[in-house]
């Protein structure tokens, strides 16, 4: 089975709209990778909205979305974050953070309206967005002494890699990505040269 190097995800920050017996829903979805991002991101849309009620939300990450968490924050239980996660699943993207706050209007929805509303506010703001087929790439930090600069240097061409980032003194160090249906041949490139050592960041 081929390795999967591609997957789908917001191109940007997108908006969705819901109301219903006098709440209104906004959804806010979110590019987003890590639970820390998640976090900030959170904190920003409470500081936006200062005067909704509940951010319920939920995020998935990894390329197969096997990462994932939903949060209720105060309704119902399994009424706001499960049905945000589960417009996730339904549309197939994954490093998506996405928040429903809630502004209350004075009734109670019950558990099936909370469902319907926070489910609406989710699909909402994905289908403002622009879905996006990103690669993936193998992100490795390349180590090497300055002899086997010119070496390497010839190799990041042959294979036309980004600098990500560089570092050239005594001991030289280079950030890049490699596209993961060719990263074992480029390693195995790099690791013939002498002083070479390479440290893998993460495929993402």
């Amino acid at each position: 089975m081929e390795e999967k190097s591609t997957y789908f995800t917001l191109l940007k920050r997108s908006e969705g709209f819901y109301a219903e017996k006098g709440s209104k829903f906004i959804g806010i979805a979110l590019p987003c990778s890590s639970a820390d991002q998640a976090k900030e991101l959170l904190e920003a849309a409470r500081k936006e909205h200062p005067k909704a009620g509940h951010f319920c939300y939920a995020y998935r990450f990894g390329l197969n979305g096997d990462q994932y968490r939903a949060n209720d924050d105060g309704e119902p239980s399994n009424s706001a974050g499960a049905p945000i996660l589960g417009q996730l699943q339904s549309f197939e993207i994954t490093n998506v953070l996405i928040i429903v706050l809630r502004y209350y209007g004075g009734t109670k929805l019950g558990v099936g309206g909370l469902i319907n509303a926070y489910r609406t506010g989710a699909k909402e703001a994905i289908l403002a967005g622009k879905i996006v087929e990103r690669e993936v790439y193998e992100w490795i930090n390349i180590n090497f002494e300055y002899p086997d600069m010119p070496t390497v240097m010839n190799l990041i061409k042959k294979h036309q890699l980004e600098m990500v980032e560089h570092e050239f003194e005594i001991s030289c160090r280079i950030k890049t990505n490699l596209r993961v249906n060719f990263a074992q041949e480029i390693k195995a490139e790099l690791n013939s040269l002498d002083s070479v050592e390479i440290n893998v960041i993460g495929t993402y």
